[in-house]
């Protein structure tokens, strides 16, 4: 069974900076690409950031790019997402999701990833 807890949401002022932290569990990590989406209210939830297995492909959504950095950790079964110059547009639930590992395609669409954090908040203030 994988499990996947999201960690470091909070409130922010609009140019402020958060680190988010999804520590996985139940799975061998290495094997999985991870992705951030989010979901604001009354919004679909959508594609933020993901990173391959190893670490060495990353794909970023366009009003991200430049701000926000993903990043693992294979060693200590984590992935982060570093959140700078935040926007009050960035305002959201924030998940962690996971997918095996085809070892060629990074996947950005939310329908690709089975296993999902229980989501954390993230309010920019403006």
């Amino acid at each position: 069974q994988v499990q996947l807890v999201e960690s470091g949401g909070g409130l922010v002022q609009a140019g402020g900076s958060l680190r988010l932290s999804c520590a996985a569990s139940g799975h061998t990590f290495s094997n999985y690409d991870m992705g951030w989406f989010r979901q604001a209210p009354g919004k679909e939830r959508e594609f933020v950031a993901v990173i391959n297995w190893s670490g060495g492909s990353t794909r970023y959504t366009d009003s991200v790019k430049g701000r926000f950095a993903i990043s693992r950790d294979n060693t200590k079964n984590t992935v982060n997402l570093l959140m700078n110059s935040l926007k009050p547009e960035d305002t959201a639930i924030y998940y962690c999701a996971a997918t095996v590992s085809d070892r060629t395609y990074v996947y950005t669409s939310k329908y690709q990833y089975h296993y999902w954090g229980q989501g954390t908040q993230v309010t920019v203030s403006s």
